[in-house]
């Protein structure tokens, strides 16, 4: 084990992961881990059991925040954080608290009146179908 591979794991154990995903996010096998905790005092109970974990090793290798399968990187380009769009599409959906929805627009609806929020859509007008429905098409009278 490299002194690398063993910092990271003291800094995985402190910050509450266990020894089967620090494990996997290093590639080292889960005794190992084990047997490096318990020398090293660094035993107790994970925090963090649902997470998924991100490491960064010097060599520059990076691991997929779903699968923590090891992602490639190209020099000079943004940094890759899913080994596919499967995981990406699972993480996000798994991860909804952590997106930034920027494109929220507010309206008022033309039929009641009404102020609304749309996520996404700026250029609704009507708060509902029935409302859509309503102004277009006289309001429910049976023609």
């Amino acid at each position: 084990m490299t002194k690398e591979q063993k910092l990271q794991i003291a800094k995985l154990r402190a910050e509450g992961y266990g020894y089967i995903r620090i494990a996997q996010a290093l590639g080292v096998s889960e005794n190992t881990v084990k047997s490096f905790c318990r020398r090293n005092n660094l035993t107790g109970k994970a925090i963090v059991d649902t997470a998924k974990i991100q490491v960064h090793v010097a060599d520059g290798i990076h691991f997929c925040k779903q699968c923590s399968v090891s992602v490639e990187q190209n020099l000079g380009r943004k940094e890759k954080k899913f080994c596919s769009d499967k995981c990406r599409m699972e993480w996000w959906n798994n991860n909804l608290d952590r997106v930034k929805r920027k494109a929220v627009y507010e309206f008022t609806c033309p039929h009641c009146k009404t102020q609304f929020k749309v996520y996404g859509n700026s250029n609704r007008k009507y708060c509902s179908h029935e409302c859509y429905v309503a102004d277009r098409f006289g309001g429910g009278k049976d023609e």
